[in-house]
């Protein structure tokens, strides 16, 4: 079948090309991208009843010699200049790659945790905290500090998750995270679960049959865990005139700058509170606790519960002990929040943790400004009010790009119609071709036809198709508005907080990790985790480095050794309500904010 010559207009260019009738629409695809650059899958091209389809038959699209389609898209690397030039790495296939290639592809499954004997708790714990990277980098750096008389800290610095790490926690998990880096198969966790049990002697407690370990807590191993690494896990800053250690580098603890914030509380008097001067204190806090009573349905109102309490205490006032309330509002945001529902309680007659099954809910984002100190909120409003303008004018702009588009495409079918009828019609000579045309023309506009006269009526709709933009044009302006606003957002960030690297600087958290339990108690039943995938890097011209994450919004589900993906609907469900998983332990971390490279560059 002979070839169809053509006319492709795309972004005011216009193309020359042979259609093949018995090529299918991917072929014409790959045509139009050796000479636009634009990859296939971002091609959209306009034929007559909408798109044309990758399986589209070219011949059923009916083409007329010197016939003109119109091309919309962009190159996803934002110009064309450099779509055939070579790859700057040479590809390796799967088969081709080692284990631990293999296992460090970008969205490769995770490695998951063989179950020792009822360890599914401290398997899930591990899988959450995993989910750190800053964490991840430092553990890289980790040495142990070396014992006086023995080479064994030498074994641990070796990561040979030796002897040198069998006592040292710190160390254990540092070698356990690099192992699990390096496969994509379930491994056993002895050497940590070695450590923790010498450390912790309560995680070796056998169970009441006399066979096996037993059960254990999850929020009990966070919490012993979390607490080793903040005595252990140091970060060497550049050396202040503070706080200065030996050999002349200041060390703070991880967790203290990532995982932990502040709380500046208040105790007063509830039978003299006029007489007794209210005492304020300041306190750390590595986790918030989620109260549940019989009116909490939501994590907020267990919070706000939990910042709280009752307090008997001796008064000197009274010269008898008294009740006190103890009201605490946060001070100081971390990166990351870790929030723990205190769904365990011990119930003396049947002499165990029985679990509150009440079904409490929890957002996907976190806004936690209104439990922070008044001060605190001064600095955190203006951030987070604006990125949520931010984010409503994106919608917005999104939500009218596609109304016009939509338009657009209407407009253009109409065209195209109108052109292929009168192509239909017309004789092979120009001159009864023309007469034939303003015929047409004529009888169109003595019948009053409303599809013909509509288009030209100056309506809202033609105005919008008026200024009708590319999606080149649109990203363009698109980049340029986000990174205007990205400035404005910048400056509103308060500097004493700015300059606190491990800090939540606009108030508001995304869930990224979810430990849960199912059964009726915490010494039985099974915990798995729940961990946010991280985004692949997708080519961006308008951010630092030309990259950047894009997210799909799916979780991983880490049951021991089998790890799966599922749909973020699947999280939405661990709100409890029974003895099925329900959420025990919430990770949120900070939401991102524009940095100085990102506002300047």
């Amino acid at each position: 079948m002979a070839s169809i010559p053509v006319i492709i207009k795309h972004q005011g260019k216009k193309y020359d090309v042979e259609l093949d009738p018995s090529a299918t629409g991917e072929t014409l695809k790959y045509q139009l991208y050796s000479l636009t650059g634009v990859e296939p899958d971002r091609q959209k091209i306009l034929i007559k009843g909408g798109q044309l389809k990758d399986d589209t038959d070219l011949s059923t699209v009916k083409a007329k010699p010197g016939q003109t389609f119109m091309m919309m898209g962009t190159p996803s690397s934002g110009g064309s200049a450099d779509f055939l030039s070579a790859p700057k790495e040479q590809p390796k296939f799967m088969e081709d790659m080692t284990e631990a290639e293999a296992a460090r592809q970008e969205g490769a499954t995770p490695a998951g945790l063989q179950n020792l004997g009822n360890t599914c708790y401290l398997n899930s714990t591990l899988q959450v905290l995993r989910s750190v990277p800053e964490m991840q980098d430092e553990l890289k750096r980790y040495t142990p500090a070396p014992a006086s008389g023995s080479n064994v800290a030498n074994l641990s610095q070796l990561g040979l998750s030796g002897l040198g790490s069998s006592t040292d926690l710190t160390a254990s998990l540092r070698d356990l995270y690099k192992q699990m880096s390096e496969t994509q198969d379930g491994i056993p966790p002895l050497m940590f679960l070695s450590a923790l049990r010498s450390l912790f002697p309560q995680f070796a407690q056998r169970a009441k049959t006399g066979h096996g370990y037993a059960q254990q807590d999850a929020e009990e191993a966070w919490s012993q865990i979390v607490s080793q690494l903040r005595q252990k896990l140091k970060i060497q800053d550049k050396p202040s005139p503070d706080a200065m250690t030996d050999s002349g580098t200041q060390d703070t603890s991880f967790i203290d700058r990532f995982l932990a914030g502040t709380f500046v509380s208040s105790l007063t008097s509830d039978e003299a509170p006029h007489s007794e001067t209210p005492q304020t204190s300041t306190d750390s806090f590595v986790k918030l606790d989620c109260h549940i009573g019989k009116d909490t349905n939501h994590l907020r109102d267990g919070i706000l519960e939990g910042l709280s309490e009752k307090i008997e205490k001796n008064s000197e006032n009274l010269g008898r002990n008294a009740m006190y309330t103890k009201t605490s509002r946060i001070d100081r945001l971390p990166k990351y929040l870790t929030v723990h529902f205190v769904r365990f309680f011990w119930k003396r007659e049947a002499q165990k943790k029985a679990k509150i099954m009440r079904k409490v809910t929890f957002p996907a984002e976190l806004d936690i400004v209104e439990f922070c100190t008044d001060d605190l909120k001064k600095r955190l409003i203006p951030v987070r009010d604006k990125v949520r303008e931010i984010r409503k004018d994106e919608q917005d702009v999104e939500r009218a790009r596609k109304r016009q588009k939509l338009r657009h495409k209407q407009e253009e079918d109409r065209k195209h119609d109108e052109a292929q009828r009168g192509q239909e019609a017309a004789p092979l000579k120009k001159k009864k071709e023309a007469e034939e045309r303003k015929e047409a023309e004529a009888a169109a506009t003595t019948t009053g036809s409303k599809s013909s006269s509509k288009p030209t009526n100056n309506t809202p709709e033609n105005n919008d198709l008026d200024v009708y933009k590319t999606d080149a044009e649109y990203e363009a302006e698109r980049a340029a508005s986000l990174k205007k606003a990205k400035k404005e957002l910048f400056k509103l960030i308060d500097h004493t907080v700015s300059s606190d690297e491990g800090a939540n600087k606009s108030g508001l958290y995304e869930l990224r990790g979810v430990i849960t339990h199912q059964g009726a108690s915490a010494d039985s039943g099974h915990y798995t985790s729940y961990v946010k995938k991280t985004g692949k890097l997708v080519d961006d011209a308008t951010v630092p480095g030309g990259k950047r994450r894009e997210e799909d919004g799916k979780w991983w589900w880490f049951n021991d050794d089998k790890v799966s993906e599922v749909e973020p609907e699947k999280v939405e469900t661990l709100a409890g309500g029974g003895e099925s998983h329900s959420a025990l332990i919430l990770l949120y971390r900070a939401i991102d904010l524009p940095t100085k490279d990102e506002v300047e560059g």
